[in-house]
């Protein structure tokens, strides 16, 4: 029997070597992870991802990477550097990593995994450490499922359906050698045919996820977005600025219906598409704004902040995560996941207009020459981004409410992110009561805006980086404390350098 196994692994290693198998035309191989059928690339991006916080391995693709790794079941003689991701201060503690260090080797890691879960298990409150730790294990079993060839599913046509089953069943000795008599290639023949059986039943449409994430229109709108910016600082003509900014709207409503397609679900379920969605927001209020005062720099505002949206979700791979993933069942209600958290997040995305519009006017002030009439209207701006994001803040905290008492069975439960975002209401009407009966001097005005747009960033991001506990911690992944701290560090030193004299505005 065991020298059965070894010429059947013998034959599957050789025909895998034979045909180079291992390649970029895997990526479009149909496979079923997570609740959904998707391409190969998309799953081995995804899970190449959440294990080591990079795209490659060893210089690999992450599909190549994670062709390799599941052909260890099979005996293919490999060894990949594969780290798996710590992010936890103390969770490194515990496996003996330095702070420097963000990743553990497998292999260490494997030896060091009964005393993570004697860890786990010992930890009573729901901490950030204790999902740091639990995290790091899926990350480890994720690991072992590649390599035990069970991560990776196969089509396979039963009775004129489609069936997944895992590589390791799916290439058995008797299923090799049933087609040995078809094929020079046994193994690419399966493969192919299995393929081959899939188009045919349920057609391409999986592949509409793999053009999402191959098209990259959020970079092209990027882009189009800081052109649009240019032209609009640099020209007097309007109409190329404006030719650009509409194509940066296009641009992003194709990439979040394709979004919407993909997932069948509103794009705002976790911190990625909440950074998306609230720059679109963004500059969709600037336009609409822009309308009704007819003032360009509403709309340069917005860009500028769709700008640093747009780049976040770009560059900060280690905060934000761009895959689509299944929901918990309490973001499964579409009504209220599309009223309630569309509304929070277009208020957040109007109060960083007045929060772009503050620092801004701060800046020239302390800088520039701000002359007190164009000061007061800059303030009147600010104060008509602030009304926009007051009333869609308390709608979106009253609809909340409404989807508390129907999923959990209370309006209102001082959760950190319900208290937050009562804190931010709270905040900003104290500061537009304040303006409106004259209490809050214009200069005081600005300086409070720049600095309450910390409360929304503490709502928005530190509940589930800083806190990480609550109920509304779900579908966030932890970490991201450098990137907020070093935001209220920047902001705090903005508001004591221009705080202390404001250049040569003039309020009277």
């Amino acid at each position: 029997m065991i020298k059965f196994i070894f010429i059947f692994l013998m034959t599957v290693t050789q025909a895998f070597a034979q045909m180079n198998f291992c390649t970029s035309e895997l990526e479009t191989y149909p496979v079923q992870a997570g609740g959904r059928e998707k391409p190969l690339f998309v799953l081995a991006s995804e899970t190449i991802r959440f294990m080591t916080g990079s795209d490659k391995i060893d210089n690999l693709s992450a599909t190549e990477a994670f062709c390799k790794l599941s052909l260890m079941a099979f005996g293919m003689p490999l060894s990949l550097p594969v780290h798996i991701k710590v992010e936890h201060v103390d969770a490194k503690k515990l496996l003996g990593l330095s702070e420097d260090k963000s990743s553990i080797p497998a292999t260490e890691l494997e030896a060091k995994a009964d005393l993570i879960t004697e860890e786990v298990a010992q930890i009573k409150e729901n901490n950030s450490y204790k999902k740091e730790l639990n995290k790091v294990l899926q990350r480890l079993n994720a690991y072992r499922a590649i390599i035990n060839a069970r991560a990776w599913t196969v089509p396979l046509k039963t009775d004129n359906k489609i069936e997944f089953v895992s590589i390791a069943e799916f290439l058995t000795q008797s299923r090799v050698e049933s087609v040995k008599d078809k094929a020079s290639n046994p193994v690419k023949y399966l493969f192919e045919q299995s393929k081959a059986d899939y188009l045919q039943i349920k057609g391409d449409k999986y592949l509409l996820e793999y053009k999402y994430y191959k098209w990259n229109l959020f970079v092209w709108a990027l882009f189009s977005s800081i052109i649009s910016i240019a032209l609009f600082v640099l020209l007097k003509n309007k109409t190329p600025g404006t030719i650009f900014c509409i194509l940066t709207i296009g641009l992003e409503i194709v990439a979040m219906t394709l979004r919407i397609m993909i997932s069948g679900r509103a794009p705002i379920t976790n911190m990625y598409e909440t950074v998306m969605f609230s720059g679109f927001g963004a500059l969709i209020i600037s336009c609409g704004i822009y309308f009704v005062r007819k003032d360009i720099v509403f709309v340069i505002a917005g860009l500028a902040y769709n700008v640093l949206g747009l780049m976040m979700m770009k560059f900060a791979n280690g905060m934000l995560d761009e895959g689509i993933s299944p929901l918990v069942p309490v973001l499964r209600d579409n009504f209220w996941l599309s009223t309630h958290v569309s509304t929070i997040i277009l208020s957040y995305a109007a109060l960083a207009l007045s929060w772009m519009l503050a620092n801004a006017l701060l800046l020239r002030s302390r800088f520039g020459n701000v002359s007190g009439k164009e000061y007061r209207y800059q303030v009147d701006l600010i104060y008509t981004c602030i009304k926009v994001g007051i009333v869609l803040l308390a709608a979106g905290i009253i609809l909340g409410g409404v989807w508390a008492d129907y999923s959990w069975g209370r309006f209102w439960g001082w959760d950190p992110k319900e208290t937050w975002s009562l804190i931010v209401l709270l905040v900003y009407m104290a500061i537009l009561h304040g303006k409106s009966t004259s209490w809050v001097s214009p200069k005081r005005f600005v300086l409070l805006v720049a600095g309450a747009f910390m409360s929304v960033m503490m709502a928005w991001f530190g509940v589930n980086y800083i806190l990480a506990s609550g109920l509304h911690s779900y579908g966030f992944s932890e970490g991201g404390a450098i990137f907020l701290g070093s935001f209220f560090i920047i902001q705090i030193v903005t508001l004591l350098i221009c705080g202390v004299t404001l250049g040569k505005a003039k309020e009277a």
